[in-house]
């Protein structure tokens, strides 16, 4: 097996497009853009990417066989924030120097750079409506009275834990608006949450900038189904009206509203709609219409529920008049949490990773290849592409789709996959590889069938002891301070080839330490073969 091509990379970030793109449609003719993204849904846990699922996918199998079913889709984290960040910007929220983990209750400040491009911010530049409804999660600064941001408050008793938490959420003054949030980084309109909305220490909607309805009483978790997908709300503060088991139905009534009323104020005006589920991530309070509606218990309930909300927004669409226009991209934010796995396996025989190694917050392919299916009448030909694509390519491929100009300080880490769903030109070179980062910041790079992890284990669970250790695999390199796997002959990751292969990993260690040094994958900062 041969080296990799030579290695190299400029340091200084240089403009990625010199003349506006060619446009895919003619102007008159911009589809509207609907963009779902699922919360902790594995790779696994549809029936068009797994024939041994246990749960009904038929809406998301629909939407796959009458569109392109990708099966080397990645998110750009193992964790929900930075892989939101992401997929809005265009970059790896690596290069922000964020820590890697999540935000919670009123953490903040908005992760966003205020002066970033971002895909809503993009698209509305270019005429778009845009509109985000469901679970935000990439930080926001909520104001207290004295002017203070929540996030930053100094708060010496209690000490620390879930009571500082609740504190800080007691200091909030709901009657100030919110200063960064989805509505300042290129939304017209935004109903949803500030984190996970079945499991954080804020239970309340926001609508725009505004808490319309304030929590003021805590969590009564007695009130709440029992079983092993019910253990994960935080005993936060909740607001008047705000049911755990009715989120993603509200979600739901919300999105076909704005899509309604924006039809009928402007036909002619393209849309883009960010639906963001609560669904699948835990805990699994799925509607009560659901409960009992498959063979796989309650996190197979909310599987079901998450598929027939995709089913529902496609007969919006369609009762509008629209969809043959308009473009439904489906993903993950990345792969299926630990107990959903572990349960799953075992009660219901039914594997969210497969046939992948790893979950959420690991760097094998368990924790970050997802689903990514997208469908447009008459524009994509029914199918699959075995391309490799992040998620942060999204960006660049709505600006390829309708001919809008990439600035050089914007989407660092975004390639098109437009040629991939309709043949179109490239407009940038293809990606050459993808880099991963867990919730530590572990890191790791592939390239065509080589994959190189810069650190030993996970990079983010631990295997050593708990309930995944039964799924531990044999170290076969215990000695290699990385991992090196050839994917195409080992798509399990079994077997550590850093030894057998260290010209490999040297030269993979180098393309990543490069691309972290560049600021980009993308310019002249890529590889060249």
């Amino acid at each position: 097996m041969g080296l990799l091509p030579a290695v190299v990379l400029a340091a200084e970030p240089v403009t990625v497009a010199a003349e506006p793109l060619t446009p895919a449609v003619p102007a008159a003719q911009r589809p509207n853009i609907v963009l779902i993204l699922a919360d902790d849904l594995g790779y696994g846990d549809l029936g068009c990417y797994n024939a041994d699922a246990k749960v009904p996918t038929p809406h998301l199998d629909r939407l796959a066989r009458e569109g392109m079913r990708l099966t080397d889709a990645h998110s750009a984290s193992t964790v929900c924030t930075p892989s939101r960040y992401s997929l809005m910007t265009g970059r790896m929220c690596f290069r922000t120097g964020y820590r890697g983990g999540v935000y919670t209750g009123v953490g903040g400040p908005g992760l966003i750079e205020k002066d970033r491009l971002t895909l809503p911010g993009m698209l509305r530049d270019q005429g778009y409506a845009t509109a985000c409804v469901g679970k935000w999660h990439i930080g926001l600064t909520f104001p207290t009275a004295d002017g203070t941001a929540a996030h930053a408050l100094k708060i010496d008793n209690p000490p620390a834990g879930p009571a500082r938490e609740l504190e800080r959420i007691r200091r909030v003054d709901f009657g100030k608006p919110i200063a960064d949030g989805p509505v300042h980084r290129g939304f017209d309109y935004f109903f949803g949450t500030a984190c996970c909305p079945g499991t954080d220490w804020l239970y309340a909607f926001i609508e725009n900038d505004r808490v319309p309805v304030p929590p003021v009483r805590t969590l009564d978790a007695s009130t709440l189904p029992k079983h092993p997908y019910a253990n994960d709300c935080r005993r936060g503060l909740i607001a008047p009206g705000y049911d755990l088991e009715m989120l993603d139905l509200v979600f739901l009534e919300r999105s076909k509203a704005w899509l309604d009323g924006q039809v009928k104020r402007d036909p002619k005006q393209p849309f883009f709609l960010y639906h963001s589920m609560q669904a699948v991530h835990l805990p699994s309070f799925a509607a009560p219409a659901f409960k009992g509606k498959t063979n796989a218990g309650p996190h197979g309930d909310f599987i079901a529920e998450m598929d027939f909300i995709v089913g529902e927004l496609r007969a919006t669409l369609q009762k509008l008049g629209v969809a043959d226009n308009t473009l439904i991209l489906f993903s993950s934010d990345n792969g299926p949490e630990t107990t959903t796995a572990i349960h799953m396996r075992g009660d219901f025989n039914h594997d969210p990773a497969r046939p992948w190694r790893g979950v959420k917050r690991d760097n094998w392919e368990g924790g970050h290849r997802v689903p990514l299916i997208a469908h447009w009448p008459s524009r994509i030909k029914p199918g699959f592409s075995d391309a490799t694509v992040c998620l942060t390519d999204v960006l660049a491929t709505c600006a390829h789709l309708i001919g809008a100009k990439l600035p050089e300080n914007a989407a660092e880490d975004s390639f098109s996959f437009l040629p991939e769903l309709t043949g179109a030109p490239a407009d940038r070179p293809r990606r050459d590889y993808t880099i991963h980062q867990t919730i530590s910041l572990a890191m790791a790079i592939r390239r065509g069938e080589w994959k190189y992890l810069d650190h030993r284990g996970s990079g983010g669970n631990s295997y050593e002891n708990g309930e995944l250790k039964p799924f531990a695999l044999p170290d076969t390199a215990p000695d290699a301070p990385g991992q090196l796997y050839n994917l195409k002959a080992d798509p399990g990751e079994t077997t550590n080839l850093y030894f057998k292969h260290p010209e490999i990993a040297r030269e993979l260690k180098a393309l990543l330490e490069a691309s972290k040094a560049a600021g980009r994958s993308v310019g002249k900062g890529k590889v060249r073969p």
